[in-house]
């Protein structure tokens, strides 16, 4: 099902309506793909990265699964995270080669 948004306009006078349809997030990224991602494999690395933004380095494995389940992260981002080393992350670039060598 589509959700569409009306625009109102005035035309000389004239009340226009107009439909445009609502933008979805793309699949390939974004919290909504991760929330769809039904397993670690569907998850992509953009994805798994929007549930920690904001997130203070460094930080421990705990601190990641606390940060993501604070920005209400799916189970699949919470089981990638589970499967990392229990190591200290220095920055996001640190948790993305984790995450690769997860995938």
């Amino acid at each position: 099902m589509e959700a569409a948004v009306c625009l109102a306009m005035r035309d000389a006078g004239k009340k226009v309506v107009r439909t445009m349809a609502e933008e979805r997030p793309s699949i390939k990224g974004g919290m909504a793909s991760a929330a769809q991602a039904s397993s670690v494999q569907e998850l992509s690395a953009s994805a798994f990265q929007k549930y920690l933004s904001g997130m203070d380095y460094p930080a421990g494995k705990q601190d990641l699964i606390s940060h993501a389940r604070k920005n209400n992260a799916p189970d699949a981002v919470i089981q990638v995270i589970e499967m990392f080393q229990d190591k200290s992350f220095q920055s996001a670039a640190d948790v993305s080669q984790e995450f690769g060598r997860i995938k």
